[in-house]
């Protein structure tokens, strides 16, 4: 399939964005700044089981852009070979513990999981803060195109797997789907949970990887109607996507960080993403 320049594709996708904010009266941040209106970073309970096996985890620097060095956080399992490599990203509050945390449960169960950070150092302690720094990548998408570039060539050359998969939460969820239009065919298995969409077919027809995405039904920064219009994009385009919406569940509903944690969507969630892994990075 051939595949849209990487910058085309990133301003299709911007394009569409901002179209669809359009659509609702203000701009995708805006929407996610009443979304976590009381929230706070504190550790949720995703991050509190422990690791299905024995990993091990340290410090990695994995990309350089325009001569910064970027770190982050790389967790293996302890015994064995990694089965496949995922990129982990961050949701608007930064590369912090609880990131580090679901790298991982996903090194646990057999991957090498690469946690990236798209904030270069800086993490979020409270929403003005996360405001501040996701609107911050607003106007640098050929940095975190490098940044996000640089991972899978650190993936596929240290810990040497022979296949990538990415996922992400809100913000990362977001730049999940834009890896995969990124990176067309390098990329094996794209996770999306609650991330920003993109719904026209010209931008989708560069996606090559299956999807799984993740919403919740009462989500208002990423409104029902926009999951039905993409899943019905990518159907019409003969995509590979699994599309899950949870009636109960709101914005953040999984994530690692914050206080909208919501056990019952959280906990089958967890369990799609790892069939939907076993199954498109053996």
């Amino acid at each position: 399939m051939p595949r849209l320049c990487s910058l085309c594709a990133l301003l299709i996708l911007a394009s569409t964005a901002t179209h669809s904010a359009e659509k609702t009266g203000d701009d995708y941040l805006t929407r996610m700044q009443r979304e976590h209106a009381a929230d706070t970073p504190i550790a949720s309970a995703a991050t509190k089981t422990e690791p299905a096996s024995e990993v091990s985890s340290k410090d990695v620097d994995y990309v350089d852009i325009d001569g910064d060095t970027v770190a982050g956080y790389l967790a293996t399992p302890t015994e064995g070979k990694p089965r496949a490599g995922i990129i982990v990203i961050h949701e608007w509050w930064g590369l912090n513990d609880n990131i580090r945390a679901m790298a991982e449960r996903l090194a646990g169960e057999g991957y090498a999981a690469l946690a990236v950070d798209l904030y270069e150092g800086e993490v979020a302690e409270t929403r003005e803060d996360a405001l501040r720094l996701a609107r911050g990548t607003s106007d640098k998408a050929p940095r975190l195109e490098q940044n996000l570039r640089g991972a899978w060539t650190f993936l596929k050359k240290d810990p040497g797997v022979a296949k990538v998969g990415v996922i992400g939460w809100c913000f990362g969820g977001g730049w999940s789907l834009r890896t995969a239009l990124l990176l067309g065919d390098d990329i094996d298995a794209t996770v999306i949970y609650y991330g920003r969409l993109a719904t026209d077919r010209k931008t989708l027809e560069a996606l090559d990887s299956p999807v799984l995405g993740l919403f919740g039904a009462l989500d208002e920064g990423i409104p029902v109607t926009t999951v039905r219009e993409f899943q019905g994009t990518l159907d019409s385009l003969g995509k590979n996507a699994s599309i899950h919406i949870y009636e109960d569940a709101h914005h953040a509903f999984a994530n690692p960080s914050g206080t909208r944690y919501n056990e019952g969507a959280a906990t089958d969630a967890w369990a799609k993403t790892l069939a939907f892994y076993g199954e498109n990075l053996r």
